[in-house]
C-alpha cells in the first residue's frame, strides 16, 4: 500500500480590517474563519496585520506628522497580546471551523507600552496556539513602529498534514528564509500581505504573483498568499488628499491574493481589489513529484559547498546579576533527536573572557592520575 498523502482544502482570505479597531477586526476575522470552515477549508490564511490594521499611513504622511503619530498611537492601543482575549476568540473560531488558522496581527508584549511586532499567529483545529512568527525585518514605514523578530519564531509548525510555514510580505523573497523553511520540509506555506504597497513602487499584486511562484519553485510547497484590501472607512481614517484617494481606489493597486501549486502554477486567483476568499484543493503528493526533480534541501544540493545556520536563540536585553536563567522548555530538534545544550564559546580577553597563558598545554593523565 505504501504511504498516503492527503488532499488539503485551503482558503486565502482577502478582506479589509475594521481599521484600527481590535475588537471589530477580531469579530470580522472570526466570522470569516467560520465561513471558510463551513466551506471545508482546513487551512485558512489571513493578510498581514489584519488585527487591527497595517501601518500603511506612512505611505502617505511624513513619519513625524500629527496624523502619523495619532494613527501609530491608535495602532498600539488596539494591538493584540498573545495570549489575550482576541486570541482566545480566534482559537474558539478555529475550533468551531476544525481548521488551522494563520492570522496576521500587530502584537504587543503584555504589560508593556511602546513595542510592537508584525506577527503571524498559528492556531490549530483544537483551538490552541501552536506557534507564531514575528517578521524578522520590518519594511519601509513598518520600521517606525515594529521591532524585528528573532530566530526563535522562524520555522515551520507541525500539523496533521506535515510542516506548515509562514512569512510576511517582503521576507517571502529572502533567499535564506526561504531555504530555512524548505529545509524544514514545509508543505503548505502562507504568505501574509498588506492591502497595498507604496505609490513609488510596482503594484503589490505584481510582487505577490512573482514571490508566490518563486517560493513554490524553490520549496516545492503549496503557497497560499492572502492580501488585504481597502475600504472607504480606511481611506477616510487615513486623511489623505485627492491624489492618494485616487491611488487607493485604483483596483490594480490593492488585493491580488493567489494560490500556487508546487509546480509553480497559479491554481486560484489572482483576485482583484474585492473582498472574498480563494479556495484550492492541495494535493500534497504533487510535492513528491516536483521534489524528485529538484529537492533543494536534499539530493539537489551540495552540503559540502552550501550550508545555512539558523540562530534560534532570542537575545535578552535585560538581565539581573545572579538571577537564575531558566532553560528553554523545549530544545531545538534535529532529525527527531533532542539536541544537547552547547557550552558557550570562550571569549577572547578583550571581550571579557579569561586570558589563556601563553604556551599553556593540556595535561594528559594515566589511569592512576599520574602525569605522562
Amino acid at each position: 500500500m505504501g504511504d498516503k498523502y492527503p488532499v488539503v482544502k485551503v482558503a486565502a482570505v482577502q478582506a479589509a480590517s475594521v481599521f484600527l479597531d481590535r475588537e471589530g477586526s477580531t469579530a470580522k476575522a472570526c466570522r470569516l474563519i467560520r465561513e471558510a470552515g463551513g466551506n471545508g477549508a482546513r487551512v485558512i490564511a489571513f493578510p498581514e496585520g489584519f488585527i487591527p490594521a497595517h501601518p500603511v499611513w506612512y505611505h502617505h504622511h511624513p513619519a513625524t506628522s500629527a496624523v502619523s503619530n495619532k494613527l501609530a498611537t491608535e495602532l498600539f492601543k488596539n494591538s493584540v497580546e498573545i495570549p489575550g482575549p482576541e486570541v482566545e476568540a480566534l482559537c474558539a473560531a478555529a475550533r468551531a471551523a476544525n481548521a488551522y488558522v494563520v492570522m496576521g496581527v500587530c502584537e504587543k508584549i503584555p504589560n508593556t507600552i511602546g513595542t510592537m511586532f508584525n506577527t503571524q499567529v498559528f492556531i490549530g483545529p483544537d483551538g490552541t496556539v501552536i506557534g507564531k512568527h514575528r517578521k524578522i525585518m520590518p519594511t519601509v514605514g513598518e520600521r517606525l513602529v515594529h521591532m524585528g523578530g528573532f530566530g526563535d519564531t522562524l520555522g515551520a509548525v507541525k500539523t496533521e498534514f506535515g510542516p506548515v510555514s509562514g512569512l510576511i510580505c517582503g521576507e517571502n523573497s529572502n533567499p535564506l528564509a526561504i531555504f530555512a523553511l524548505t529545509a524544514e520540509g514545509t508543505r503548505i506555506h502562507v504568505m501574509s500581505w498588506p492591502n497595498h504597497f507604496p505609490s513609488s513602487g510596482d503594484p503589490m499584486r505584481n510582487r505577490v504573483a512573482v514571490d508566490s511562484q518563486a517560493f513554490a519553485q524553490m520549496s516545492k510547497a503549496w503557497v497560499v498568499s492572502a492580501c488585504g484590501t481597502v475600504d472607504e472607512d480606511m481611506i477616510r481614517r487615513l486623511e489623505v488628499g485627492p491624489e492618494a484617494g485616487r491611488f487607493l481606489r485604483d483596483p490594480d493597486r490593492c488585493g491580488g491574493s493567489v494560490i500556487v501549486s508546487p509546480g509553480s502554477r497559479v491554481v486560484a486567483g489572482p483576485m482583484g481589489a474585492e473582498e472574498g476568499m480563494l479556495y484550492a484543493e492541495c494535493d500534497i503528493e504533487i510535492s513528491i513529484r516536483m521534489k524528485l526533480r529538484h529537492d533543494f534541501a536534499g539530493h539537489y544540493n551540495r552540503p559540502d559547498i552550501f550550508q545555512l545556520q539558523v540562530n534560534r536563540a532570542a537575545p535578552r536585553i535585560y538581565t539581573v546579576h545572579d538571577e537564575p536563567v531558566a532553560l528553554p522548555p523545549v530544545m531545538p530538534q534535529e532529525g527527531g533527536r533532542r539536541l544537547p545544550q552547547r557550552e558557550a564559546p570562550r571569549l577572547p580577553a578583550a571581550a571579557g573572557g579569561r586570558p589563556r597563558r601563553h604556551g599553556a598545554r593540556k595535561r594528559a593523565h594515566t589511569r592512576h592520575g599520574k602525569r605522562r
